[in-house]
């Protein structure tokens, strides 16, 4: 088979198609050469073509048809000499194959020297087709695959005699234990919950005991979804495994540890932050996996509204000062900093920063891990770099007096301090400081930016459909529907490629307190935060709902996201 190509680009046929935007493709580009990774899957994996559209694409872009999987009945090629393991590792489906010709559809038409690789091997013609990659792979295992979970087959592997412990576990013998953990099947089985995890784009794995079974649950977009479970048979081989993997000590079942693992997984790096704790039916783990290539964001993509964004770009460029990130565990705190720093992260500026933990490496950055158990804490951390002569300075938490008042003289010297403090919203930054026992002119002084944020997850594109909603269904999220008529919405119905969830993906909502002259009068005056928010707001201050419900007129979620994880607002 000859695939002629273009003259010009795929991108150049994308952005004359109007699939995506001059935008949407420069960050895109800029992302996939900071991740290492093609360009192609970037797309897909902010979501800005669903691989259906792509394929559909790609096909138009080479003149190469394009197979439906979906729609089409497709039936598996008897007594094809071509292993199930090569058709998975290249998104190949045989669907059709006589004495002269053999047709394949692909997610990748120019993968050429596996094409003429079959070509050769089996002595036929080749026709290609362009389809879904997620559809490619759902048909190879129902076509091609045993039809059997990957989780029962690891099961069936397993006698129950050789794994079945009774009593307690602190009755188990400690080589028994590591033995169990280095059977074949208990190394199968923690391997697949690791590569299911990443294939579902999970962030944590919860291992929990129960009385009388084990559950295992992934979150995925920061919800937390069941998954297929061994029996609680196997628990204390799988916890050993895991124990055993991230250097912590199996023979410890009363005291909670914390350990780390460093996998790669279908071609990712990945970091594992492991921790366990003793519960009543045994240990309760969980996994926080870190993926070291796709943590790196840029601003633009984060979700920031146009007129916030050039507004945060400025503040962060500030030659001294306080820019705090405020908001609960999970709302991508880190992710923001990180992106701040990279912006300002220019040659003639030396960058310290003082974590806990360390959750990635950033290339030109001084990074300082906590360690409570020797002394080193935010405070003493802080203390010793401001004698380090930087520039910025990034405090991964204010906790205390002390690291506020080391954050902010550091800010008062001539240094931008970066930091996080966990309040509801933006405006009570100021009061947690205050209850610090931090003293108001030193906040007003130094304050530039408090900037409260929450995560919402996106609508999967592929399933998205519009629907109407009237006045009464916004009167909860408290926004201001105009005329009062019905208004579009969208919302996902729940696919293959969202997991029937009708989501894919999280952006961020933003509520940007912006500290001027008017405001830092109030806070030498102690106003609370009330009067704060209410002044912010006459000077254009965006609540998190208000900035929430744009990004729902704007298809991008939904109000129900919206209201799951912002809070009733008072009238101001």
């Amino acid at each position: 088979m000859t695939i002629k190509l273009p003259e010009f680009s795929f991108t150049d046929h994308l952005l004359q198609k109007g699939s995506i935007s001059i935008e949407d493709l420069q960050v895109s580009m800029k992302q996939a050469e900071r991740a290492g990774k093609p360009f192609q899957e970037i797309l897909l994996e902010f979501g800005l073509l669903s691989p259906r559209k792509y394929a559909e694409h790609l096909g138009e872009f080479f003149n190469i048809p394009f197979l439906d999987l979906s729609s089409n009945e497709i039936e598996a090629v008897p007594d094809i000499p071509i292993s199930v393991k090569f058709l998975r590792q290249y998104r190949l489906l045989p669907v059709y194959m006589d004495d002269q010709i053999i047709r394949i559809a692909t997610s990748d038409p120019l993968k050429l020297n596996v094409i003429e690789n079959i070509k050769t091997v089996l002595n036929r013609k080749v026709e290609v087709f362009v389809a879904d990659s997620v559809e490619i792979e759902r048909k190879i295992e129902e076509l091609y695959g045993s039809g059997a979970s990957s989780m029962k087959l690891i099961l069936d592997d397993m006698q129950e005699e050789e794994l079945e412990i009774l009593g307690g576990e602190e009755d188990q013998d400690v080589e028994a234990l590591r033995d169990m953990a280095s059977e074949a099947p208990v190394i199968k089985l923690v391997n697949l919950l690791f590569s299911q995890a990443v294939e579902m784009r999970a962030s944590d794995i919860h291992i929990e005991p129960f009385e009388g079974d084990l559950k295992i649950r992934f979150r995925v977009d920061g919800v937390l979804h069941d998954q297929e479970a061994p029996p609680k048979r196997f628990q204390a081989a799988i916890i050993s495994r895991v124990k055993i993997l991230s250097g912590l000590n199996i023979a410890e079942h009363r005291l909670p540890q914390d350990g780390g693992i460093r996998l790669r997984i279908m071609g990712q790096r990945i970091d594992v932050r492991v921790s366990t704790v003793p519960t009543l039916y045994g240990e309760s783990v969980v996994m926080r996996l870190l993926d070291r290539s796709s943590m790196f964001l840029d601003l633009e993509s984060l979700g920031f509204p146009g007129t916030e964004l050039k507004l945060f770009e400025q503040i962060i460029q500030h030659p001294h000062g306080m820019v705090l990130v405020t908001g609960p565990t999970g709302s991508g705190k880190t992710t923001t900093l990180y992106a701040a720093l990279d912006k300002i992260n220019l040659p003639g500026k030396k960058i310290i920063t003082v974590e806990d933990p360390v959750e990635y490496q950033l290339k030109g950055v001084n990074q300082i891990q906590v360690n409570a158990k020797i002394g080193l804490t935010f405070a003493s951390g802080l203390r010793s770099i401001v004698r380090q002569d930087p520039d910025i300075v990034m405090v991964g938490e204010i906790r205390d007096l002390e690291t506020a008042e080391i954050a902010v003289q550091s800010a008062l010297t001539g240094h931008l301090v970066f930091s996080t403090v966990h309040t509801n919203d933006a405006c009570g930054a100021v009061t947690r400081l205050q209850d610090m026992g931090m003293e108001n002119y030193l906040i007003a002084s130094c304050l530039d930016c408090a900037l409260a944020q929450r995560l919402v997850r996106t609508i999967c594109p592929e399933c998205r459909r519009s629907i109407q909603v009237d006045h009464r269904a916004l009167e909860e999220l408290e926004v201001d529907n105009g005329n009062g008529g019905q208004i579009t919405v969208y919302q996902g119905e729940g696919c293959k490629r969202c997991n029937k969830t009708g989501y894919r993906g999280r952006t961020g909502i933003y509520e940007m307190f912006i500290i001027n002259d008017e405001i830092r009068q109030l806070i030498l005056d102690k106003a609370s935060a009330n009067i704060l928010k209410r002044e912010a707001r006459k000077f254009g201050m965006r609540t998190l709902r208000e900035d929430g419900w744009q990004k729902v007129k704007s298809g991008m979620t939904t109000i129900e996201e919206v209201m799951r994880v912002t809070q009733i607002e008072e009238n101001y």
